[in-house]
């Protein structure tokens, strides 16, 4: 299951997602430029497919995971094998460009779980 979404979604839904596949997080592909991301599925090139069919630029997506029960400084991680892309001057999993990543979290806290929420108990 992956959904592509350009306005917040609620707790229950992003708990779902998670649960779909890995209980404790989940995976999403950003676009930086149409500031929508997909969200689930087991692989980030899954939502990379999704989003490339529904019209993104392959330049404007970048994938990272999501813990939505962490504490808000450890919810995050920019880290996907559709960020290698030397093309793009991004040369491993990692995205490395600090303006890409503030793009990505602000993104994730708009559309997920912003700084100042908190996830319900977590129930597997």
């Amino acid at each position: 299951m992956i959904k592509i979404i350009d306005q917040k979604i609620s707790q229950e839904e992003l708990a779902a997602l998670c649960q779909a596949h890995f209980d404790t997080m989940v995976k999403f592909v950003a676009d930086v430029v149409r500031g929508c991301l997909a969200v689930g599925g087991e692989l980030h090139a899954d939502a990379e497919t999704l989003l490339l069919e529904d019209g993104s630029a392959q330049s404007d997506l970048w994938g990272g995971n999501f813990y939505p029960w962490n504490p808000p400084q450890q919810r995050l991680e920019y880290t996907s094998f559709i960020n290698i892309r030397p093309a793009d001057d991004n040369s491993d999993m990692e995205i490395r460009d600090e303006a890409v990543r503030r793009h990505v979290e602000s993104l994730v806290e708009r559309l997920l779980l912003s700084q100042d929420e908190t996830m319900g108990p977590l129930s597997l």
